[in-house]
C-alpha cells in the first residue's frame, strides 16, 4: 500500500484550505526507509556508547542487561522512526508540486 499524507493548500478564493493528498511512489517510500534505517543504526550506536558511558560513570554493575536496556531507552526517545522520514518526502514532495 502506498504511503500518503495530505497538506493544507491555501486558496484565495476561500478562508479555508484545500487539502491534497500526496502519495509515495515505492522508489520513494524505500528511500524514505532505507535513509530511516541507515540514521536508526548510527542512533543505536551512539546510544550503546552512551550507555556503556552512563555504566561507568555511575559505577553500576556492567552487564550485557544493564548496558542493553539503557541503550534501548536512550535510543527510543532519540530515535526517528520511518513515518516521520515519509512524512518528510512527501512534505518535500508537496512542496516541490505547488510552490
Amino acid at each position: 500500500m502506498a504511503f500518503s499524507k495530505t497538506f493544507p493548500k491555501k486558496s484565495d478564493k476561500s478562508a479555508y484550505p484545500n487539502w491534497i493528498e500526496i502519495f509515495l511512489t515505492e522508489e520513494e517510500e524505500k528511500k524514505a526507509e532505507d535513509e530511516c534505517r541507515s540514521k536508526n543504526n548510527q542512533v543505536m550506536r551512539e546510544c550503546i556508547e552512551d550507555a556503556r558511558m552512563i555504566v561507568q560513570e555511575k559505577r553500576l554493575l556492567e552487564s550485557q542487561g544493564v548496558l542493553s536496556r539503557i541503550a534501548v531507552s536512550l535510543f527510543e526517545k532519540r530515535a526517528s522512526h520511518e513515518v516521520f522520514f515519509k512524512e518528510k518526502k512527501a512534505k518535500e514532495k508537496f512542496d516541490a508540486e505547488n510552490l
